[in-house]
């Protein structure tokens, strides 16, 4: 990666940070920053304890809504580089297997059934979501064809399936109460990021991230067709069952705890790979790093911009569909240029 590259990054990466910390419904300036690092310290004595309300704020809601929102971008950024690289599809996102949808219906149901209990709806939505991915390759084990396109109709089929199962669940649910809970749930939020919810998500996106990184080199191999991968002695269907059950597993307990977040897992690879370049080596870190800097900002414009929180959804949607747009025309004024060259 270029240097002027990594300065950029690190750049955006400190000025998301500045102003997550900062900004907000309570507002807490670059002092009160300065005082409540030293009080975590143990210097409160020398440079004044801050408010209660301040300490209570900044360390029990912002800063592990920070982390959060940083660990979920890096783990859906990450799957979603990985499932475009498997399938050979600049197009692909964590959701192209059936996550999404099962995690979504496994929440809705907690949501109508368990009084939507926090627990509840986090361990359903995860489990729903490793359902939903191990039937669309228990599916494309079925067929004669192994090629990822079998998979990825799979994918589509156990989508739908759960998604008719969610549409069902709104249709007999409460209007007046769980209908809107699920509704806000399916737009995605870290209103309700804890401590608790921390401990849950980050240990499997840190590991995730990190098997992801150490195995990223096959990843390059992975990206050629299957009869040359073969050629170069790598087992495509067991590498293929790696990469999307580590992936799986990062993007289930993400939106187990925050619901849908669109369009992350599908830009920022491309960002990162304008960045950093193809190899994968490289590509995956920026991407996990891009990634979790992005949705922090993301989330705290969501929860400073209006009174009432917006759902972290329609915020990356807004940056997002044009970007996918400016994506497509970019590839098609170079297709244009090719077709001229020749």
């Amino acid at each position: 990666m270029k240097k002027r590259s990594s300065i950029i990054l690190v750049l955006f990466f400190l000025f998301s940070l500045f102003v997550s910390l900062c900004a907000g419904r309570f507002p807490i300036g670059i002092e009160g920053i300065a005082r409540l690092v030293l009080v975590g310290l143990g210097l409160d004595e020398a440079f004044g304890t801050p408010l209660h309300e301040v300490q209570l704020i900044f360390w029990n809601i912002r800063l592990p809504r920070i982390i959060m929102s940083f660990a979920v971008g890096c783990g859906i950024s990450i799957a979603g580089a990985v499932f475009q690289a498997l399938f050979r599809n600049p197009l692909a996102a964590p959701d192209i297997l059936g996550v999404t949808a099962g995690s979504c219906f496994g929440a809705a149901a907690a949501i109508m059934f368990f009084s939507g209990m926090t627990a509840a709806v986090q361990c359903s939505s995860f489990a729903f979501g490793v359902v939903a991915v191990s039937l669309a390759y228990l599916l494309a084990t079925r067929s004669w064809d192994t090629s990822a396109a079998v998979l990825v109709i799979s994918g589509i089929v156990v989508s739908a399936f759960f998604q008719a199962g969610l549409s069902v669940l709104m249709y007999i649910a409460n209007p007046y109460d769980q209908l809107a809970q699920i509704v806000f749930w399916i737009m995605g939020s870290f209103h309700a990021s804890s401590w608790a919810k921390v401990q849950t998500t980050l240990p499997i996106v840190v590991v995730g991230s990190v098997l992801i990184g150490v195995f990223s080199w096959r990843l390059n191999m992975m990206t050629q067709h299957e009869e040359q991968a073969l050629s170069m002695g790598i087992d495509v269907f067991r590498w293929r069952l790696f990469y999307v059950g580590v992936s799986t597993l990062m993007v289930a307990s993400s939106v187990a705890s925050v619901g849908t977040i669109a369009w992350v897992g599908l830009i920022m690879p491309h960002i990162a790979r304008y960045l950093a370049g193809p190899d994968h080596k490289r590509l995956i870190p920026v991407t996990a790093f891009l990634g979790g800097t992005f949705l922090m900002l993301m989330d705290t414009i969501a929860r400073s911009i209006l009174a009432n929180e917006i759902p972290i959804s329609i915020i990356t949607s807004i940056f997002g569909a044009p970007f996918l747009g400016y994506l497509v025309m970019k590839r098609r004024e170079a297709g244009v240029n090719d077709e001229l060259a020749h």
